[in-house]
């Protein structure tokens, strides 16, 4: 990953806004977290569905926690931003975090990355999804200038608002729920957003420094699990495989899909 980031410009010193980290009292919070979308829709309404049912009989707050990677890839991802700038289901609260799709989703937008670079991770059915064919595009006008302008102005303010909105983490008493994952040994406070959105060998390879449980994505497994201190939800649902959620609640976990 790392020489990739390298090759699309992706540095941890780029000039980006530090995205917030909330930090959040679990107690008497029923928490779903929610794995990789991925454009996804259909599958994210199915899982919506499911844990309505399952939260219909627990008492206080039902709180949703995405965990990124909305777009790309999937066939709905300007449908999937839509759903998720809507309220939640009823009874329920829903935070977004932000991962390294809609990090580099915003790079190109704002004139960090390249066009080719942003396709490379499957931007090509995101711009369909808001009506948009590249191949058309490279037809019609000479100059890659001339693309990206009619790109950046087809997807809505509200939908790049959102996209700069995502907090990059939540803190709980024993939970972190980030997209990528972090770096054990290192305060959070001081972990680059690049890692948080990113990192994977070296989370993986120090998880048993971990002092919290870390709820995380952005690799797939064929199945979701806990190992160790790490539990990794993203179950490849654009790849075949479902959309999974882990309920959080009294200190139990129990995991759905859609």
């Amino acid at each position: 990953m790392r020489k990739l980031a390298g090759l699309l410009g992706l540095h941890k010193n780029a000039d980006r806004e530090r995205r917030a980290r909330l930090r959040l009292d679990t107690g008497g919070i029923a928490i779903y977290a929610v794995g990789d979308v991925h454009g996804c829709l259909d599958e994210l309404l199915s899982l919506e569905r499911a844990i309505v049912a399952n939260g219909k009989n627990l008492p206080g707050r039902k709180l949703i926690i995405m965990l990124g990677d909305y777009v790309d890839r999937g066939p709905a991802s300007s449908q999937v931003i839509d759903h998720l700038l809507a309220p939640p289901p009823a009874g329920f609260e829903r935070i977004c975090l932000a991962g390294n799709h809609e990090v580099v989703m915003l790079d190109y937008i704002d004139g960090r990355l390249g066009l080719a670079d942003w396709m490379s991770m499957g931007a090509a059915s995101t711009l369909l999804s808001y009506g948009i064919d590249h191949d058309r595009l490279a037809q019609i006008y000479r100059s890659s200038r001339q693309i990206d302008e009619v790109i950046r102005k087809t997807i809505p303010a509200a939908h790049i608002a959102f996209l700069r909105s995502l907090p990059i983490l939540v803190e709980a008493q024993r939970f972190i729920f980030v997209h990528a994952g972090v770096r054990p040994e290192v305060d959070l406070e001081r972990q680059s957003d690049y890692d948080l959105a990113f990192i994977r060998s070296e989370f993986y390879e120090r998880a048993h420094l971990l002092k919290k449980y870390v709820v995380h994505g952005h690799t797939p497994v064929a199945e979701a699990k806990r190992d160790g201190m790490r539990v990794n939800i993203d179950t490849g649902a654009v790849f075949g495989g479902r959309l999974t959620a882990l309920r959080i609640w009294q200190d139990r976990g129990l995991y759905l899909t859609n």
